[in-house]
Formats: structure tokens, C-alpha cells, sequence
């Protein structure tokens, strides 16, 4: 489970600097997202046992000439909705500002827990300095040097101090968890509301980990899955609220707390910038992913128009094009429970374990009549092949020159696997170790 933390603060107080402090102590086990929206960027990020999501929200505003309090309070209010901690970060060496008074007011309003972070305080004559931020009123306050990473260890054990347990424990880990994403009016609620507004009785809601994450479970026709809501996207719109922002930082939560992802696209649009970051994101988290095209029914068909738009598609996808895809239209409620039997069944093919027996035969044998190219003169043998006991499909391929073997064999033995076996719909990892 992942939840989201966000640093909010007028421009040119360190929040890029910070971001990168962060996630750059773990690296190891950190995805860097930049360009979902706007440039935004989305770190991944793990600490004392739990994962969380960095939002930078730096240089969220609008151009130089547009830094206004109003622009900032919008920035703020975004965090405040869909953050389960925000980190306030103010600069040491221009002291408090209006913009600063401004954003405090708006955070002292809220629930959430915020930490006010004294940026720039890398010497003992700025750390006195410091002191008068402790006037804003905050209770959680912490001088920190995003340049120079004194206070981030202390930053982020207070994070994770601050985050909810992970409340899963609550849901049957067996049950798949389905979340439906994608960008504003695609048709993410209506989904929602045909699969479960009519038979509102055969469902229960459990409240998730942030206040916008509900997991309901439907049980009924032969179907079992938690339902990740977040169509509510668009009923909390307004007139001054980025939407862009909104439906990016919704889905980031919903990818990291599902099983399956549906990413919703509009037939009359086509895929756009905005859905590959999305489908990278499903993609680097190890996610099932099953693509629905809603609004078929506003296209002009012909012989292959479904064929062709499927070919576009993963023309623009490529090279992970390995991606069940499915045209709907949920308003004349055309295979919307096919959208469910393909998650499903990404779902249940996402589970399944290979023989260690049978994953030999077929690709041993495969590996003989095509080998591996060699390495200066040295002949690579691969040996054996196992299946790791991960959440998602990972295979040791046991060799004797591991570091040698080329990226372009290993999309060949990708390629191999996936043609053999059950692997459509989500991404697979393969390492070459040394026996």
C-alpha cells in the first residue's frame, strides 16, 4: 500500500530540492515519474517499512507573471484533498512571507497532518533564525537543508509516523481489487455507476486508506472483486480546480492500492500524452492492466475500424503492447461486464505459478535452438529457470556470464514466455543470475 505525500509552498523555497533529497536516499527502491502532467513528478519511495507516494508540486503555478495567492491556494487545496501528509516548506532566508501566512491559514483549517519544514538551515546562525517559524503555529516543525540532506532522516521518520496503517487488513487479499482510471470525462463514472448504482444492496463499503478511496465489494452474477472508487473526480469539480491535477494525483493512489487498472480512453479522442504516463505508471508498479475504449458508439465504423484503432494503439504503446483491449460503450451499456471478465482473467493469469518442470521444458528446449549470442569469445549457457514468489510474475534464469547476456535476448525470452504462457496484461521481470 502507498499513500500520498505532498510538499506544498510558495515558488523558490527548495521544493524540487527537497523532492530529489528524498527519493534519492533510497534509490534502490524508487521509481522516477517525471512528465505525468505539466511536468509534474511522481517519486516512489519506501521508509521504515512503508511506502509512500512524494508528490513535487513545484512549479505548479503558472508562469512567473501568474504567482498570485490565489494560484498557490489552489495548489494547496489539491494537496489538502488528496494527501494523506503535507510537508509545508518555508525558507529560512526570507523569513515568513505573506504567501507563507497565506498558506497557513488555508492548512490550520484542515485535518490533515502537516509538517512545517524550515528549509536552508546549514549553519547554527540560520537555525537561531529558524525559531521564528515556530510563530506560524504549526505543532510538527523541522529545520532541514534540502542541498545538503541535514533533517530529511528526521523528515521522513516523522512522515511515516504521521501515515495511517495500512488498512487492508480489513479486505480478503484473495478477492482481486479493480480501479478504474483515466482522464476526466472518459466515462469512469458512469462505469462505476452500472456496475454498482442499480444493485446498491449486494455490495458493502469499507472506507480506505485516504478519504476519497473506497473499496466496495460486489459479489453477485458469478462476478467477486473490490471496486476501487474514484469516479468522484467529477463530482468535486470546480470552476478554479485543475482537473488535470486532480484526475493524475487520483489515479497515482488508485494504481498503488489495486490489482487490476482498467484505463478508460475516449473513442473520439484516441490515446494522448496524458494516458501513456498513466499506463507507464500501471506499468512500472507491476500492475494488471486491461485497456477500454468507452464511446464506441460515437465513431463511424467500417469493415476494420475496430482492428485499425487497435493497431494505432499499440503502435503508440509499443514496446509493452502485450495489453488486452476492449470497445465499449457504457452509456448503451455494450460489454461492460466483458470489461470485468477481462480484469478478471489478467487478474487470475497475474497469480498463476508456472511449474518450475514445465517453464524448463519449454524454454530450455527454446534457448537450445536459439542461444544467446556470445560475449568476446565467451559461449553464454543458461541452465535453469525458476519463478520467484513475488506479487507479480518474476523469473531467475540461472547462468554462467549473467552480466553479459544482451537487452535485446532478453525481450527475446519475454517474447518466448508470453507467446507459451498466460502472461497478457501486465509486466514481467526476468534477471540473469549466476548458478
Amino acid at each position: 500500500m502507498s499513500f500520498v505525500v505532498a510538499i506544498v509552498g510558495r515558488p523558490n523555497v527548495g521544493k524540487s530540492t527537497l523532492f530529489n533529497r528524498l527519493i534519492g536516499e533510497r534509490k534502490a527502491i524508487v521509481d522516477n515519474i517525471s512528465g505525468v502532467t505539466r511536468d509534474r513528478i511522481y517519486g516512489f519511495c519506501e521508509w521504515n517499512g512503508k511506502q509512500f507516494t512524494v508528490v513535487d508540486t513545484g512549479g505548479y503555478v503558472k508562469g512567473s507573471k501568474d504567482i498570485f495567492e490565489e494560484e498557490i491556494r489552489r495548489q494547496v487545496q489539491i494537496a489538502i484533498d488528496e494527501a494523506a501528509v503535507i510537508i509545508f516548506l518555508t525558507d529560512v532566508s526570507t523569513g515568513i512571507t505573506d504567501l507563507d501566512e497565506e498558506i497557513t491559514r488555508i492548512l490550520r483549517k484542515n485535518p490533515k497532518k502537516v509538517i512545517l519544514a524550515v528549509n536552508k538551515v546549514d549553519n547554527a546562525q540560520r537555525h537561531l533564525l529558524a525559531n521564528e517559524f515556530y510563530s506560524l503555529g504549526f505543532q510538527n516543525n523541522i529545520f532541514l537543508s534540502g542541498i545538503t540532506g541535514s533533517g530529511t532522516g528526521e523528515l521522513l521518520d516523522m512522515i511515516t509516523d504521521f501515515l495511517p496503517e495500512d488498512s487492508q487488513n480489513q479486505l480478503n487479499e484473495d478477492i482481486p481489487k479493480i480501479a478504474v482510471v483515466g482522464q476526466p470525462n472518459v466515462g469512469k463514472s458512469s462505469l462505476t455507476n452500472v456496475l454498482l448504482g442499480e444493485e446498491r444492496n449486494i455490495v458493502t463499503d469499507i472506507a480506505g486508506t485516504t478519504r476519497d478511496s473506497i473499496y466496495t465489494e460486489y459479489n453477485k452474477f458469478g462476478y467477486h472483486f473490490y471496486l476501487i472508487d474514484t469516479a468522484g473526480i467529477r463530482k468535486k469539480s470546480k470552476v478554479h480546480e485543475d482537473l488535470e491535477f486532480y484526475s493524475v494525483i487520483r489515479a497515482i493512489k488508485a494504481i498503488e492500492e489495486a490489482d487490476i487498472c482498467i484505463l478508460m480512453l475516449d473513442a473520439t479522442v484516441g490515446l494522448e500524452s496524458q494516458d501513456l504516463s498513466i499506463l507507464g505508471l500501471i506499468q512500472k508498479r507491476k500492475k494488471g492492466i486491461v485497456i477500454v475504449v468507452n464511446k464506441w458508439d460515437l465513431v463511424p465504423k467500417e469493415t476494420n475500424t475496430a482492428r485499425d484503432f487497435e493497431k494505432r494503439l499499440k503502435e503508440k504503446m509499443a514496446p509493452f503492447t502485450d495489453v488486452p483491449v476492449l470497445f465499449t460503450s457504457v452509456l448503451e451499456k455494450q460489454r461492460i461486464f466483458k470489461t470485468v471478465e477481462l480484469a478478471l482473467e489478467v487478474d487470475k493469469n497475474r497469480r498463476t505459478k508456472i511449474a518450475t518442470s514445465k517453464l524448463n521444458d519449454i524454454m530450455l528446449d527454446i534457448i537450445e535452438k536459439n542461444p544467446p549470442p556470445n560475449h568476446r569469445g565467451k559461449q553464454i549457457k543458461i541452465k535453469y529457470i525458476v519463478q520467484l514468489p513475488l506479487y507479480y510474475p518474476s523469473f531467475v534464469f540461472y547462468c554462467n556470464h549473467p552480466d553479459h547476456v544482451k537487452d535485446s535476448y532478453r525481450n527475446f525470452l519475454e517474447n518466448q514466455m508470453r507467446k507459451h504462457f498466460s502472461l497478457t496484461g501486465f509486466s514481467i521481470s526476468i534477471y540473469f543470475i549466476e548458478k
